[in-house]
């Protein structure tokens, strides 16, 4: 398994599907992993992201102090793979009687990994060669904003597969618009 390190660079609203997608940039790179999550982890990752604090912890709070307090650290999260549209990922923890991995959901391994400032990681093959077009720098997602959406545009394409047909941005913009998340996973960038 090959992996590369990940971070966040942008969370918004697919208004096609009314989802949250995370998206996720290799480090000093260009390819991307953009993954459609639930409200409740989207708002999560948005409070951890601008330092938010809550009167009571949030369930991935509760786990930072689950872990904390069971003697263990988030070392690094892993998104392994995806099958039947769904992603899988691991928390690799370090406990006092080693490392311990625990399968999880990539929109929980992420809220929890920043609230330990873990590293990121995912399977290179997961990776698409594609550009977030860029919006109005304020359009970040906040927790109770609807109106965003990220557009993604294909930048580069495996011009040797079967079938290949360079797109322009607005076509590939309409494409995607009329997809649903779950043909996300049909597909391969």
């Amino acid at each position: 398994m090959a992996l590369v390190e990940v971070e966040i660079m942008r969370l918004g609203l697919d208004r096609t599907s009314n989802s949250y997608v995370v998206i996720l940039r290799e480090k000093g790179g260009e390819r991307i992993l953009p993954i459609w999550i639930g409200q409740a982890e989207a708002e999560s990752i948005v409070i951890e992201m601008h330092h938010m604090h809550r009167e009571r912890p949030l369930t991935h709070d509760l786990c930072k102090t689950l872990i904390t307090q069971l003697g263990a650290t988030l070392h690094h999260v892993t998104i392994t793979r995806v099958a039947a549209r769904t992603y899988f990922a691991e928390m690799h923890l370090e406990t006092g009687n080693g490392a311990l991995i625990i399968d999880a959901r990539p929109s929980d391994s992420i809220a929890i990994a920043l609230r330990f400032s873990a590293q990121l990681f995912a399977e290179e093959s997961l990776l698409t060669t594609a550009i977030v077009e860029e919006s109005d720098p304020d359009a970040d997602v906040d927790a109770a904003d609807d109106d965003q959406d990220d557009i993604l545009s294909e930048s580069e394409s495996d011009e040797a597969s079967p079938g290949y047909k360079p797109m322009t941005a607005e076509e590939l913009k309409a494409y995607l618009e009329n997809m649903r998340p779950e043909d996300f996973g049909k597909f391969h960038f």
